[in-house]
């Protein structure tokens, strides 16, 4: 190797260990696509700005018109698709200029008494993008993934959210064809709000299935929590 080829080295290097496998591939991916003129660059960019400004906000003011009226909440479980229409967002053309849906199903699961939801993708990191906006970090790690459809309880102990054992937690596995959202139960403390305040305590946690709304609690925080019991006999 010549000098000018270790200096050359010694530049990339750096750029190839803070790239990811995932990062290699959507490189590739994408500037084929724009090569094979499957999208512009434009309509990429377009897209990605929509992706990221888009968040949980139409989801938790549709859980907190179900709240309020009960016809709504008929609706949100029966056509979820119109329900979604009903806080602006339309599943079969998300961005308003023509780009293609990745829909293909939605269901809303709503809490009871007696059932908590929640929703993992056990293969990859399906999630109802159009009405949450882009999943967290921790919903695509395989320790999420994996761990979640196995031991329930204990996954959702380590969020700070610690449920009755006469509770039955039902964990819905996202897929291709199949994405899901929560309805939680109405928290106590909120007779008498109306549907900004209640859907200001709806948080993206919630719509997950990892956090309960409360009364003040506005944001995604995580709580100190004690180490979770590992299920081993």
């Amino acid at each position: 190797m010549t000098g000018h080829d270790h200096d050359h080295a010694r530049t990339v290097a750096p750029m190839v260990d803070e790239i990811t496998d995932f990062e290699v591939l959507e490189i590739a991916l994408r500037e084929l696509c724009i090569e094979k003129g499957i999208f512009t660059a434009e309509e990429h960019r377009r897209f990605t700005e929509f992706a990221e400004q888009i968040g949980p906000t139409p989801a938790a003011h549709l859980v907190a018109r179900a709240w309020l009226d009960p016809d709504f909440k008929t609706l949100a479980r029966t056509e979820p698709m119109t329900a979604s229409k009903e806080v602006g967002v339309d599943w079969l053309e998300p961005t308003g200029f023509g780009t293609p849906s990745d829909f293909t199903a939605f269901e809303i699961l709503e809490d009871t008494p007696a059932v908590h939801n929640v929703i993992v993708c056990a293969l990859c990191s399906c999630y109802p993008r159009p009405i949450l906006g882009n999943s967290p970090e921790w919903y695509r790690t395989p320790n999420y993934r994996r761990r979640m459809v196995r031991w329930p309880r204990q996954v959702l102990a380590e969020f700070g959210l610690y449920l009755n054992a006469d509770v039955a937690i039902r964990v819905q596995d996202s897929n291709q064809k199949h994405r899901f959202m929560v309805m939680p139960m109405r928290p106590e403390g909120t007779d008498g709000w109306d549907e900004d305040q209640l859907a200001e305590i709806v948080t993206r946690d919630c719509l997950i299935g990892v956090a309960l709304p409360k009364a003040g609690v506005v944001s995604n925080v995580i709580t100190d929590t004690r180490p979770a019991i590992h299920p081993v006999d």
